[in-house]
């Protein structure tokens, strides 16, 4: 060992014994004091078995045994063995508890291999696409029971929820589908302009509008207004209870909060749609009138040439379905919502994204078959 200013109470010395290296520890050991380092001690040297023994020891503590449990990690490291036969046994136990200590405080890799988790996830979505599945046979079953008992229907909740998710939603459906036909109508005329072909702008706002962007854009819109709420109410009805009195009545949950909900979004997703295309192309219209100066007649009148009844039935029956999705999305996460604060925000945060997902899957889907069935 390199020689120091400070003495050292505490010694080590070594010596070959046949294939094994003796390891001989003699002084005080204590942690105010400085102590051997073993690779220091062991240096360049080699051997087989490490022997180690006790000769002349003083007062020691915990010093002692961290030298030790020095040795002993070298000793794992280059698959040395280390006999700890000469130490005292209370010194052994010590050393013992000590690894074991060490053994459970290395954190292991929990890593997933990437089979692992796309099984996981496979299992996820699987077990998500039942649930969706189960939860749409209990909502045709709530709907045969109402052709069977439209006496029991609570109608005045529907109606209710029509206002909520109809007539309180024109602003921001208004103020989003105006200014999706002005953006479409301004890039559009960007580049129609370079050819002459100014006034083929409403045509091309017109059908983007009618058939697809009006549907979706309303369908958004509610997804993330009353999809959230419906979520947000059944996850506070399920905390505070409401629903298990419910079940416990034996009147059924999707009967009395889902079926009205659901209907009556059904019916207002398609006015809103058609409200939308006309919002969307007036936004088209005053870009025409005001960038490319054509007049707001010849700009309808184009409009009507290549928008016909196919087209908006198209967009009629997209606004629908979707409505349909908001609202399954909305109402399956509020029933699944945990009975926290926590869990309705997240029931909330999950209807959004489910419905979401769930009209562009959708919209995808109608696209094939319109193109299959030449629509």
């Amino acid at each position: 060992m390199p020689a120091t200013s400070e003495p050292i109470s505490a010694r080590v010395s070594t010596r070959s014994a046949g294939d094994a290296l003796a390891v001989t520890l003699s002084g005080d050991w204590r942690m105010t004091e400085r102590r051997p380092v073993w690779a220091e001690v062991i240096g360049a040297q080699t051997a087989e078995r490490v022997r180690l023994q006790i000769e002349d020891l003083g007062a020691w503590d915990t010093s002692l045994i961290i030298f030790l449990f020095e040795v002993r990690q070298w000793g794992a490291a280059r698959k040395t063995d280390v006999d700890p036969a000469g130490l005292p046994p209370k010194v052994r136990t010590l050393l013992d508890q000590l690894e074991a200590s060490d053994q459970q405080s290395v954190p292991r890799d929990r890593a997933e291999g990437l089979s692992a988790v796309v099984g996981g996830l496979t299992l996820e979505v699987w077990a998500g696409t039942r649930a969706i599945f189960s939860f749409v046979g209990d909502c045709a079953l709530g709907l045969s029971r109402l052709a069977r008992r439209p006496g029991k229907f609570r109608w005045a909740d529907c109606i209710d929820e029509m206002q909520h998710c109809g007539a309180m939603a024109l602003p921001i459906v208004s103020m989003i589908s105006f200014l999706v036909g002005l953006t479409m109508a301004y890039q559009a005329a960007v580049e129609l302009r370079q050819f002459g072909a100014d006034i083929y702008v409403a045509d091309l706002v017109g059908i983007s509008v009618v058939r697809e962007m009006g549907p979706m854009m309303a369908a958004i819109i509610l997804a993330g207004r009353t999809g959230a709420a419906f979520a947000a109410t059944l996850g506070n009805m399920k905390t505070n209870e409401e629903i298990d009195a419910l079940e416990v009545l034996g009147i059924p949950a999707v009967d009395f909060l889902v079926l009205p909900r659901l209907l009556a979004l059904a019916v207002m997703m398609p006015l809103l749609a058609l409200y939308a295309d006309f919002v969307g192309m007036a936004g088209g219209m005053v870009v025409s009138a005001g960038i490319l100066q054509i007049p707001p007649t010849a700009y309808w009148i184009e409009t009507q040439t290549i928008v016909d009844l196919g087209d908006i039935n198209v967009g009629l029956i997209k606004a629908t379905v979707f409505g349909l999705l908001v609202g399954i999305s909305g109402c399956l996460r509020g029933l699944q919502s945990e009975r926290s604060a926590a869990g309705v925000g997240k029931a909330t945060t999950s209807a959004v994204v489910t419905a979401i997902l769930l009209i562009i899957l959708a919209d995808a889907l109608f696209a094939v078959i319109y193109n299959i069935l030449g629509v």
